[in-house]
């Protein structure tokens, strides 16, 4: 297949926009299928969408490749999902895509996944189409969402198509660069009618005719001349331009209903004709020995090979690893080295993915998209075929906002969950997994509730195994909040030499608290001490800040102040002074009026200025306090303090609170005193659970 002929692209939207509905209709022209399944309700479920899990809830949780023939042409499709929790599935197709259709409902426009997703699209400059969706749905009008793509995103973009009717009587499109009309006939609008411009719409896409073509001439001066004085635009330069306007950044508007099978054909074709085959991106990689060093890849099967591998999936058979390749061409049973680790592995088998079956190939070459077996790497590692040779820059990660507690409901699954939870690691770089030391338990972290929600219900069908999720624990500490005087003696006698120390001096608060705050001060004159055991009086205290007596939480904010005492020739030892400490410690901390401090966090939330009230009144609720809110372009940008116990369910509260456009991000700031109340709570709690054990 010659290289000019092959389009590498993805299809991605906000959640429920019509991605999987319209890659269905196109696998099923291509005749790649020869049915067509629904996303939601009964069958098979939709081609693209092959985990059971996606078929209960109708939605997209990996992406999924496929490839198919259209008109000679050859492409490599991958269907992203839209939930903000699963972004990095799109962010690692974007990444090694070379083009991409951009879905919108025609109701609901440009939502704030949309916006996300442009932003994705900008990041790695990938070339687009958008493709206005559901045409038959009550309230569409593609105009306004053309006017909100120029406004909310920001892109060139403009109608290549008029639509003939809309809702209940959407019929089809008029082609504006042809001007002729396409309707979809047949049971599954398998059959194109080409037909003239209906006459009550002629003047109105002779308008939108003559703005596609005064958009386009930003790209090109010579058709800006002829449309000055008035000429004839050729269609053959017509094509052209809006070819370039496209690998330029302009974003041509396609309409149809991918559901009632009207207008993917022309879509395809214009995949096809506008965008970029793997010989118009150009890919550059860094020299790992000199990083300031540029390589210029070029997307020859000849040259020496480059590939990146961006997304891993571990099945029953082994590790399956998707890969880009940029430059030169794999063949099975060879080996090639993992630039990252330097290791030379074996490229046991190349597979062709079509949703989750597969076809095996013997080689692949650049601008391929494809699946190797028998390699264990990781996501986003390049490899080549030469050590230190080339490593491509690494798809972006955003951070992890919520964190939940599991642990399995029988013993005996321990293994079973800890190998789940490494696999997933693996596959997913936005998946975190952690053990709290403190509390001891696992902890995994996550995108948000609903990527955290279908990890466990993985776990319990793929791996059988039952967990239990804990909302998960706030570290509190303690911290003295008076002064108060010590005059302690530790005496044990038994035979032989016994045990004696005695130390006097003041525990009281520290000022400023913070993580691990602790002072030591001695004043001890006359010798009433000697000097060889100061320092195991000193880690008498420290050791004993580990487990605080109020409720075991770890004890900050603390000064010691030694000014006196007495020892015994025979009986006092350094182990003797030690003890004394903790002693001294478990006794008087107790009367230094002791509260527990718990973590504030402070965070940064983000959402359209008319959410802000119903934002900053919900903060208040949550014990917060403002700090800041400021607003840059319709956008409140609101900077707030709130403990750490007030913040779970967080994402999903303000999802709900701001229509799905809020983001937020937060980190810990410091640690304040827990009202009485919740202190009370607190301790009564960690009473019970000790009791319990």
């Amino acid at each position: 297949m010659k290289l000019e002929k092959v389009r590498n692209i993805g299809i991605s939207a906000h959640i429920d926009s019509g991605k999987t509905t319209l890659s269905e209709r196109i696998l099923f022209y291509a005749g790649r299928i020869h049915k067509i399944e629904d996303v939601r309700g009964g069958g098979d479920g939709a081609t693209m969408d092959h985990m059971e899990l996606e078929k209960e809830r109708g939605i997209t949780i990996t992406s999924a490749a496929t490839s198919l023939e259209w008109k000679g042409y050859k492409i490599n499709l991958i269907d992203t999902p839209g939930h903000v929790d699963f972004t990095v599935e799109v962010e690692r197709s974007l990444r090694v895509l070379d083009g991409a259709v951009l879905v919108l409902c025609s109701v609901g426009g440009v939502q704030s996944q949309s916006i996300t997703v442009d932003r994705q699209m900008k990041r790695y400059q990938v070339p687009r189409l958008a493709f206005i969706n559901k045409m038959d749905r009550t309230g569409a009008n593609p105009f306004r969402v053309v006017t909100q793509l120029r406004e909310k995103l920001g892109a060139e973009a403009f109608l290549m198509q008029y639509p003939i009717g809309a809702e209940d009587n959407f019929e089809g499109v008029v082609d504006l660069i042809e001007m002729k009309s396409y309707r979809f006939s047949g049971t599954e609008g398998q059959n194109v009618d080409v037909g003239d411009v209906p006459d009550n719409l002629k003047e109105k896409c002779e308008a939108a005719r003559a703005h596609m073509l005064e958009q386009l001439s930003l790209y090109s001066d010579e058709m800006m001349e002829l449309l000055l004085s008035e000429e004839e635009v050729p269609l053959e330069m017509i094509y052209k331009v809006t070819r370039d306007a496209v690998l330029g950044g302009a974003t041509p508007v396609y309409l149809g209903s991918a559901f009632k099978n009207k207008g993917v054909q022309p879509l395809l074709d214009a995949v096809n004709r506008y965008l970029p085959s793997p010989l118009d991106r150009e890919i550059k990689g860094v020299d790992p020995q000199d990083e300031s060093k540029a390589i210029l890849l070029k997307p020859d099967p000849e040259a020496p090979f480059v590939g990146m591998a961006f997304k891993i999936v571990d099945d029953p058979f082994g590790q399956l690893t998707f890969m880009r390749i940029y430059q030169g061409t794999i063949t099975k049973g060879d080996s090639y080295f993992n630039q990252r680790t330097s290791k030379k592995e074996r490229f046991s088998r190349i597979v062709r993915m079509h949703s989750d079956k597969r076809e095996e190939i013997d080689t692949a070459s650049a601008g391929d998209i494809v699946a190797v077996m028998g390699i264990d790497s990781a996501s986003g590692d390049t490899y080549a075929a030469e050590r230190d040779q080339c490593t491509l820059e690494s798809m972006f990660v955003p951070d992890p906002v919520i964190k939940i507690a599991v642990t399995p409901k029988s013993r005996g699954d321990g293994d079973k969950m800890g190998k789940a939870l490494q696999r997933f690691r693996k596959e997913d770089p936005t998946f975190r997994v952690m053990t709290d030391e403190e509390t001891n338990e696992i902890l995994i972290s996550g995108m948000g509730e609903l990527h955290l929600e279908v990890y466990i219900e993985r776990i319990r069908r793929e791996y059988d195994v039952e967990i239990e999720v804990g909302a998960p624990k706030v570290s509190y500490r303690e911290s003295p909040t008076r002064a108060v005087d010590f005059n302690y003696k530790h005496k044990k006698q038994t035979g032989g030499s016994g045990q004696f120390a005695h130390i006097v001096g003041t525990l009281s608060p520290l000022e400023s608290v913070s993580e691990g705050s602790f002072e030591f001060e001695e004043h001890i004159v006359g010798g009433r001490i000697p000097k060889q055991y100061i320092p195991a009086i000193e880690k008498g205290f420290r050791d004993i800040l580990d487990k605080g007596p109020l409720a075991e939480y770890p004890v900050v904010g603390t000064k010691i102040d030694l000014n006196d005492g007495s020892f015994h020739e025979v009986d006092s030892s350094e182990k003797a002074f030690y003890t004394a400490a903790q002693g001294c410690f478990r006794e008087y901390f107790k009367q230094a009026a002791p509260k527990l401090l718990e973590p504030i966090m402070q965070m940064e939330i983000e959402c359209p200025e008319d959410f802000q009230g119903t934002v900053v009144g919900d903060i208040i609720r949550r014990r917060g306090i403002m700090n800041s809110s400021d607003v840059v372009d319709g956008n409140s940008i609101i900077i707030a303090e709130i403990p750490l116990s007030e913040t779970f369910g967080y994402a999903t509260d303000l999802r709900s609170m701001t229509q799905g456009q809020g983001t937020f991000t937060m980190e810990l700031a410091t640690y304040r005193e827990t009202p009485s109340n919740i202190q009370e709570e607190i301790i009564e709690a960690k009473r019970k659970e000790k009791e319990g054990k």
